[in-house]
């Protein structure tokens, strides 16, 4: 779903939680200022691989170029990074800047991050050094580092997979996913307004379990996860990688299913239907990127991998089918990525991600949405990637407005779909600040035992956003009312 005006969104007030960073302490000589120091941090860590991050602070005089050098003691291969050039000859690792951030006044720091593979151990460097000058500068893992991936627990949210058409729990019964999408985690960060858009304390999560939701979908912002250079250190990295987790465990603490979904990504597109012309995870963007998606859900999938009640849902509202003149185009550019045309950056496709994530040796169930903004599934099953779990779940959305938003477009299109695999409308909504359009969905989907979230739990203008609640407390919008009216119906 697109978003209201920003105009609407300042107005709305509440309290932002915030994590506190877990910063790796700075080693220096005794009444010493070193000439350069490195925090060195490992912000995530799966089997086989692991994000990391080092901040390169320049004590001396200013430089118009930098190179970072420091070796691996534990068989670590940098696999991809980002905010410089990374490289590796043996043990040896270098990071040069790119064209953008190669100038460091005394005093100025940077930070670029790292995906890696490991194996055996995942040994700390000791060593760095700046343009060849050695900085005195160490750092160690916290043992209590909250980085670390959760335990799910013995509570009462299922553990999920996919058996033939449905999602199932570890004792074989179906599963619905009915409740609300949280929106914030993709905008506010990238804004520089915070990390969640309102209150998501226990009382404002538990306003959610009030309806009788049993899930909720994050949307999430790419860049702000990865920590690039240009989030605010205090929204971005490990402070949002933390409360991202932080949320996850409150929903679950209230019996809810979290489902982590991206929703804002990087990649400049200016072609038909651009929600923006900014390079960064601004807006929307028709398909994901090479450039940093894979390495987001690496980092998300190895976060969360031993954590099977976890959901992810790989990217929001695909829309390839504006940018590009045939349909099949659309769909393949939709799968298999690459150089898609209409699309000026290189497209990670559906396959790609499902690869990262399950290279972590995550089995987490992964939610794709088809073409047209996910409105669109009429050849969701042809183009399916393949997923060595046999854990996808095909993703729909639709609102009043959408193309195919009618019962005879349902029967036609989604009906066999859901007849093959678990199908999910991950946003159903209207603008119409009333709810008969979804009552009328919430009908076609529970006459066939299917699963459906609302947007939005933000108190939005409800014609605009559309917004389900009037404040954190959980008081319904007129168009929310038929939401929870419904949802508590449920048995």
């Amino acid at each position: 779903m697109r978003h209201p005006p920003r105009s609407v969104l300042l107005a709305v007030t509440g309290a932002v939680a915030l994590v506190a960073a877990v910063t790796v302490p700075v080693v220096t000589a005794q009444g010493a200022t070193p000439a350069c120091t490195v925090e060195y941090s490992v912000t995530g860590q799966w089997d086989g691989g692991f994000q990391g991050a080092v901040t390169v602070t320049n004590n001396a005089a200013p430089v118009s170029g930098w190179s970072l050098g420091f070796d691996f003691a534990g068989g670590q291969q940098v696999t991809q990074g980002w905010n410089a050039k990374w490289s590796q000859s043996g043990t040896r690792v270098t990071a040069t800047n790119e064209s953008w951030n190669g100038s460091l006044a005394t005093g100025a720091s940077v930070s670029a991050g790292f995906i890696a593979s490991w194996s055996g151990s995942n040994a700390v460097p000791t060593a760095f050094e700046l343009n060849g000058t050695t900085c005195n500068a160490g750092a160690e893992p916290d043992p209590t580092d909250p980085t670390d991936p959760p335990d799910p627990g013995d509570g009462p949210v299922p553990a999920l997979h996919v058996a033939g058409n449905k999602l199932v729990d570890a004792d074989g019964m179906t599963r619905r996913l009915l409740g609300v999408n949280r929106s914030g985690g993709e905008f506010m960060c990238v804004q520089g307004h915070g990390i969640w858009d309102g209150p998501v304390d226990d009382a404002a999560i538990g306003a959610i379990a009030d309806w009788n939701a049993d899930t909720v979908r994050i949307p999430l912002n790419e860049e702000c996860w990865l920590g690039l250079s240009h989030i605010k250190p205090e929204y971005g990295g490990t402070n949002y990688v933390d409360a991202v987790k932080d949320l996850v465990g409150r929903v679950k603490a209230h019996g809810m299913t979290p489902m982590l979904e991206l929703h804002w990504s990087w990649g400049q597109y200016t072609g038909n239907s651009a929600g923006c012309s900014d390079v960064h995870a601004t807006c929307q963007k028709p398909m994901p990127n090479m450039q940093y998606t894979p390495a987001f859900w690496t980092s998300v999938a190895g976060t969360f991998k031993d954590d099977p009640t976890v959901v992810f849902d790989l990217f929001n509202e695909p829309y390839p089918d504006r940018a590009t003149s045939t349909t099949t185009q659309a769909w393949q550019c939709w799968r298999d990525g690459g150089t898609c045309p209409g699309i000026g950056y290189e497209v990670a496709g559906m396959q790609d991600l499902v690869d990262a994530v399950r290279d972590t040796g995550a089995g987490n169930p992964i939610l794709l949405g088809g073409l047209a903004y996910s409105n669109d599934l009429s050849q969701w099953l042809t183009y399916r990637p393949t997923d060595p779990a046999g854990n996808l779940v095909a993703a729909w959305h639709v609102y009043n407005f959408n193309t195919c938003a009618n019962e005879s477009c349902w029967n036609s299109t989604l009906a066999p779909v859901a007849d093959t695999v678990p199908l999910v409308a991950g946003e159903i909504g209207e603008n119409t600040c009333a709810h008969s359009f979804v009552d009328r969905v919430m009908k076609w989907f529970d006459d066939r035992d299917l699963s459906y979230l609302g947007w939005t739990w933000n108190t939005w203008d409800c014609s605009s956003g559309p917004a389900l609640i009037a404040d954190y407390d959980g008081t319904p919008t007129p168009y929310g009312t038929g939401l929870r009216d419904h949802l508590r119906a449920l048995d």
